[in-house]
């Protein structure tokens, strides 16, 4: 994974809605009079919540997207548009959000420039999604990452300069979709409110990376509904015009996707039960100290991970990556698990799931849009992935470490028969007792199993005789409880405390998602 470091400053992308598009006439919906700011009606004196820029929330506005927006039209768009994210989220703007309109070439070009991985990085980085069955050894992760959102990204919010950015492909002729815009205002207002920079520069693994974009996203998009609700029934909304645009390469990795919705999916439920607790006070708080795993997301809950002891044992010239992630390894949760079980569910036949891969996703509460919750990730208690490595440049050797901690031996025995279940799939051939050789493929490797109490440890290596030398079976601490920890476990447990705008795992797309996901995932439940 590439540091959150980086980039933090330089920009956050966020994406299209993934929900519909909101235009004039949706359906009605009920309104929650006990969060919502009674509309006033008069111009004030001086500034006040649901006003901006000379502009209610309820005002009408003369805006046509049909020949694109003109600079007058675009300035009264967005100046109802953050008075109507201030009347949901009952929260004021210090100051005007600038939007410009860049193209998508430009967008590309900002990218590339951003662009800082090394070799180490993309090795290791590669070995941790390879650890979950996402990414075989016959890709690079950050091209795969890049690869499968590099079309979709609808703008981005860059608390370095404090502006969105609206990406098009006629920047002559722009349009904005609602969604869009009230979701990057409010993460403007997150910036001028909280400091959101700081904010996502705050994690270095994969799942608190996450778990802190089941706030940042989360509020966004519960934004974003609660703003589509009042379009028709309370609001006229300016209407979008349909694109014709649509992708025309490669389809994308679903596992990828699907991992990066789920702050998008979850975190707005999330947010929803920090107000059911304790209103907007509960979701700043939140914001300042987010939840430290995806299991807090998905269970609606304030459970900590456990601390993982570990000490690194290898030999024979195979060593960790110490200056990646965590002292060398990354912590992928309880999402990224679920999504390892969904995706070799659906890709290989694997049987992962207590029901099939299309009803496994199928969204639980009218707030979310996918489901990450399974028996075989559920009880997660936290993880570790240790990739390493032997050698350099082409005659260089992988593989990982991946330590697994579970609420109950239950839960480790569940997740345990579902990680079989896809070596399995893979047509592996066990060798011994826990040992197992996938002998061709993408994920074509061997396999060692350590099992004691609720810790399971997963140890792979290109060849059964290399997993001894990555790890050697048999020695103290591959199992039993985790009473204490440390360095390398970050302390408490938190692991936060770092880098900047991604997290480990994700290259520069930790918050990139975009109407393209949500759309392919859609498509491919409805076609199965």
């Amino acid at each position: 994974m590439r540091k959150r470091a980086s980039v933090c400053l330089a920009v956050l992308i966020v994406v299209a809605s993934v929900g519909p598009a909101v235009v004039a006439g949706a359906s009605p919906a009920a309104i929650d009079p006990d969060r919502d700011v009674a509309p006033q009606r008069s111009d004030p004196d001086g500034d006040a919540m649901g006003w901006e820029g000379g502009y209610w929330h309820d005002e009408p506005i003369d805006v046509d997207q049909s020949d694109g927006l003109s600079d007058a039209e675009l300035d009264a768009y967005v100046a109802r548009a953050m008075a109507r994210v201030e009347y949901v989220r009952r929260a004021e703007f210090e100051s005007e959000v600038p939007v410009e309109v860049i193209s998508r070439e430009e967008f590309r070009n900002q990218r590339s420039r951003n662009e800082t991985d090394t070799p180490d990085f993309d090795a290791w980085n590669d070995q941790v999604w390879e650890a979950l069955f996402v990414i075989g050894e016959d890709a690079g992760a950050n091209e795969e990452l890049q690869s499968a959102t590099g079309q979709s990204t609808a703008g981005f919010y860059a608390p370095s300069d404090d502006r969105i950015r609206i990406i098009t492909d006629s920047p002559g002729s722009p349009t904005i979709d609602n969604a869009t815009l009230v979701h990057e205002l409010t993460h403007a207002l997150q910036d001028q409110t909280g400091d959101l920079g700081e904010r996502i520069s705050s994690t270095e693994t994969q799942d608190a990376g996450l778990a802190t974009d089941g706030v940042v996203e989360g509020e966004a998009n519960y934004i974003e509904q609660r703003y589509t609700e009042r379009c028709g029934a309370e609001w006229d909304c300016v209407e979008t015009p349909r694109s014709s645009a649509g992708g025309t390469g490669a389809p994308p990795n679903l596992g990828i996707l699907l991992t990066l919705l789920q702050p998008y999916s979850d975190g707005p439920v999330y947010i929803d039960w920090l107000l059911e607790r304790g209103g907007w006070q509960a979701v700043d708080e939140a914001f300042q100290n987010p939840p430290t795993s995806t299991e807090q997301v998905i269970h609606l809950n304030d459970e900590e991970p456990v601390p993982i002891e570990y000490e690194d044992r290898a030999r024979n010239g195979w060593e960790t990556f110490p200056n990646q992630g965590v002292n060398g390894s990354d912590t992928v949760g309880e999402a990224s698990m679920y999504v390892m079980f969904w995706y070799q569910a659906r890709r290989t036949g694997a049987n992962t799931l207590e029901t099939s891969w299309q009803r496994s996703i199928r969204p639980t509460s009218s707030l979310d849009t996918y489901n990450y919750d399974t028996r075989a990730a559920a009880g997660w208690g936290n993880d570790r992935v240790f990739p390493y490595r032997k050698g350099s440049g082409e005659d260089a050797k992988y593989g990982y470490v991946w330590v697994t901690e579970w609420d109950s031996q239950q839960d480790a025995d569940q997740f345990l028969r579902a990680y079989r279940a896809i070596l399995n799939a893979h047509d592996a051939t066990q060798q011994g007792e826990r040992t197992y050789v996938i002998s061709e493929g993408r994920f074509a490797d061997a396999f060692r199993i350590d099992r004691e109490g609720t810790r399971v440890t997963i140890v792979n290596a290109p060849t059964a005789d290399d997993l001894s030398d990555v790890r050697p079976a048999g020695t103290s601490g591959d199992g039993g409880s985790s009473a204490g920890t440390t360095a390398a476990a970050g302390g408490d447990g938190s692991e936060s405390g770092s880098t900047g705008l991604e997290a480990p795992g994700f290259g520069a797309l930790t918050a990139v998602l975009a109407l393209i996901a949500a759309v392919a995932l859609a498509t491919v439940t409805r076609r199965h």
